[in-house]
């Protein structure tokens, strides 16, 4: 078994192919429990890129990114933040849902380990490569350490235009936006969700601002 996506991954920008390429990546093993792979959608050559951690149930289930709670929250913030989604592009570190089932049931989000986010960068890396966006936002810690290196604090970064490193080389530098994952809001106690929507809304608005158009 490969330890990383790498060899699955097709010499082409093409994202159709991509896509379709993901559907059979056996690079770590969480393709084994998961309903099928999530890969990213939206404008093909979109001027910000927004990245996520990994799918939940109701994207495993549905095959699209953020279409559960989280991508619910996500679009009003969106709209909030006068952000066109159909503009964008919308990804996760990870394409397979990780889950545990405590109740023997239900499906309940477990993080990826490190091991799991490098074995699925190099699709990541590819549609940074082939969507070219002028602006990456990361969403939640697993995108940002993903990008940024392990020892990345997001919290220390928000509301800063950064940079992604120079290796490996994309042959793309976009702006780096740091912000909460929706999913975390969501779990915060309820006094403090408008706060911490406020500032999802104020990142998506930042980001925005840093595009050219």
């Amino acid at each position: 078994m490969t330890s990383t996506a790498q060899s699955f991954v097709p010499q082409t920008h093409d994202l159709d192919q991509l896509a379709e390429a993901a559907r059979t990546c056996q690079g770590c093993d969480l393709y084994r429990d998961a309903e099928q792979t999530v890969f990213g959608e939206g404008a093909a050559h979109a001027a910000m890129m927004l990245v996520g951690e990994q799918p939940g149930d109701q994207e495993d289930r549905r095959g699209r990114p953020f279409v559960g709670p989280a991508g619910n929250l996500l679009d009003k913030a969106l709209a909030a933040a006068e952000v066109d989604r159909e503009r964008l592009y919308v990804t996760n570190t990870v394409k397979h849902f990780k889950f545990t089932r405590p109740s023997g049931t239900r499906r309940i989000h477990k993080t990826p380990s490190r091991t799991e986010v490098v074995a699925c960068r190099p699709w990541l890396f590819a549609e940074i490569t082939s969507v070219k966006p002028e602006v990456v936002v990361l969403m939640g810690a697993t995108a940002a350490q993903a990008l940024m290196g392990n020892g990345f604090r997001l919290t220390a970064h928000r509301g800063e235009e950064l940079h992604l490193p120079t290796e490996p080389d994309l042959g793309v530098d976009p702006s780096v936006v740091t912000t909460a994952h929706p999913s975390a809001i969501l779990r915060r106690p309820a006094e403090e969700r408008a706060k911490n929507f406020d500032a999802l809304v104020a990142d998506l608005r930042f980001a925005a601002g840093l595009l050219s158009g």
